[in-house]
């Protein structure tokens, strides 16, 4: 019986490390889709379309773990409550990495047109993005309540953001037909980057659950959907 624990046990703390991995993937998708747009860097633009594959096998990896420990150990309490949030964070991340994708087939359009204007708050969009997701699996690694609450604290700056960017690229678009097309996909990336935010929440969400059994989704500013 301990050495049917301890087995279970090693493979928990294995799908933590493969689930930081995909985290880690998912993370520097999104760096590198951003930076391609700011530097309009149309071969980075390519490796992020091209290099979607690790993230979608460890998605498979993943869930593949997370069935064979549901089915063969029958866990209950937290043991269950951290399986349930793996496959659902597991989903979060392979999203992100999707999302990244669609900032990348964005940029590589606006590189066909000239600037709409210096990018500021889209690469301060991604910052924000990708420090949510890192704490958010820190979080969940170190079972911090307090630090996945102050991911979800950090959306609220997403959003105003994606909303400031709205307002100023509408006004471009006023003034210059010929900037429409490319400030649309710039608010298209915006929304991309919220939701990332969004999937952020969502884990940080899943790991007050994991620690707590406390369900803070759908309470006010606390939950940002996704």
């Amino acid at each position: 019986m301990e050495r049917v624990v301890r087995h279970f046990q090693e493979e928990l703390g294995v799908l933590q490390e493969r689930l930081l991995a995909m985290g880690g993937f998912a993370e520097e998708r999104v760096r590198e889709s951003v930076l391609a747009l700011a530097t309009r860097d149309a071969a980075l633009v390519d490796r992020v379309l091209a290099g979607d594959e690790p993230i979608n096998d460890l998605h498979i990896e993943i869930d593949d773990r997370c069935f064979k420990l549901l089915a063969l150990h029958q866990p209950m309490a937290a043991d269950l409550r951290a399986i349930v949030a793996a496959v659902k964070i597991n989903t979060d991340l392979e999203r992100v990495g999707d999302l990244a994708v669609n900032i990348a087939e964005a940029a590589k359009r606006y590189l066909l047109h000239a600037p709409v204007k210096p990018l500021i708050d889209i690469p301060r969009m991604g910052d924000i993005a990708q420090r949510m997701l890192r704490d958010a699996l820190d979080a969940f690694v170190r079972r911090d309540v307090a630090l996945a609450e102050s991911v979800l604290a950090a959306d609220d700056a997403l959003d105003a953001l994606k909303s400031q960017i709205f307002r100023e690229l509408l006004t471009y678009m006023m003034q210059d037909t010929a900037k429409i097309e490319p400030a649309l996909d710039l608010i298209l990336v915006s929304r991309h980057l919220e939701r990332i935010g969004d999937h952020a929440t969502n884990i940080a969400e899943d790991v007050i659950f994991l620690v707590s059994a406390k369900d803070v989704r759908h309470l006010g500013s606390a939950s940002a959907g996704a």
